[in-house]
């Protein structure tokens, strides 16, 4: 099993609507690091720290699993999607996805500035300088200690 952590906007789909929708397809994503780790690496049963990207604060919400992965993004070939891809093919889809479920939504949220004060989380990659990257990898102990502050 492996931990990541998802980065989304909340008033584009925020911990709540995947609370609501109890499982849903990770769509969108279209950076090409950000699909390989999709396509290849990320797998059923692994661990999601749940990101609230361009809220006030940034925050960990909660924690999602993946129930599905290594999904051809549909929306690439959608002509009226805001995500549709001309260059992708049904045979050759260059975008993936992976679906999950919500398993805990904490009960306080752990903001950015908090993750970049605790010491053993100071080699976390989204508290790295320059970090955009919308779907990350994050180690054993990492997962834990945010789990920890967030319940």
């Amino acid at each position: 099993m492996r931990y990541w952590l998802f980065k989304t906007e909340p008033d584009v789909f925020s911990i709540e609507d995947l609370q609501r929708e109890k499982i849903s397809f990770w769509e969108g994503v279209r950076n090409y690091q950000a699909r390989n780790y999709l396509r290849d690496d990320v797998k059923e049963g692994d661990k999601v720290l749940f990101y609230h990207s361009n809220a006030n604060p940034p925050c960990i919400v909660g924690i999602a699993e993946i129930v599905e992965s290594g999904i051809p993004d549909p929306h690439q070939f959608d002509p009226n999607s805001k995500y549709f891809d001309p260059k992708a093919k049904v045979s050759e889809p260059r975008w993936y996805g992976v679906k999950l479920k919500l398993l805990q939504k904490f009960k306080q949220q752990i903001s950015l500035s908090e993750l970049k004060a605790n010491v053993g989380l100071a080699e976390m990659i989204v508290v790295q300088k320059g970090s955009r990257l919308s779907i990350q990898p994050v180690t054993k102990k990492e997962f834990e200690i945010v789990v920890k502050l967030g319940l």
